[in-house]
């Protein structure tokens, strides 16, 4: 009973679940409510309920897993992707495995070898130039009386 109403809170976006929680979800052995968490938790929780999927050696969720490899959180995919590995999948599933963990190695050298942009300059007011010339102009501005 206490299960469902716990269950029936998290789907109503009444209660979020903490990592206390989802490690009681995970000794009671509720792989349903663990891959809801997967798939429509938080940020914070799903990557939580990904290792405890994976802790439970819950074989029903891997595509579940491989869905979450997709994440646009980076912390959610490397979670799937670990307890993809801790489940010792196929080699189908392996092949994938290293292919998004080598796109993600790619994307991170081509950020770090671009060329940096070199910030512009901002001056305060729109006369003032960097310029020898411009700047005996603002010498010859600021000896005149104010109007």
């Amino acid at each position: 009973m206490r299960r469902t109403i716990t269950f029936l809170l998290i789907r109503l976006n009444w209660l979020t679940p903490s990592q206390s929680l989802i490690a009681r979800f995970q000794r009671n052995n509720d792989s349903e409510i663990l891959q809801y968490l997967l798939r429509n938790g938080s940020y914070k929780t799903r990557p939580i309920a990904a290792t405890a999927l994976a802790d439970m050696e819950d074989h029903t969720s891997i595509p579940l897993l491989l869905e979450a490899i997709h994440d646009s959180i980076h912390h959610v995919s490397i979670a799937a992707l670990n307890a993809l590995e801790y489940l010792d999948v196929a080699k189908e599933t392996k092949r994938i495995i290293n292919r998004k963990r080598f796109h993600w190695v790619k994307l991170f050298n081509d950020k770090s070898n671009a060329p940096k942009k070199p910030k512009a300059k901002s001056n305060i007011y729109r006369w003032e130039r960097a310029s020898k010339k411009s700047f005996e102009m603002v010498k010859e501005r600021l000896k005149r009386p104010i109007r």
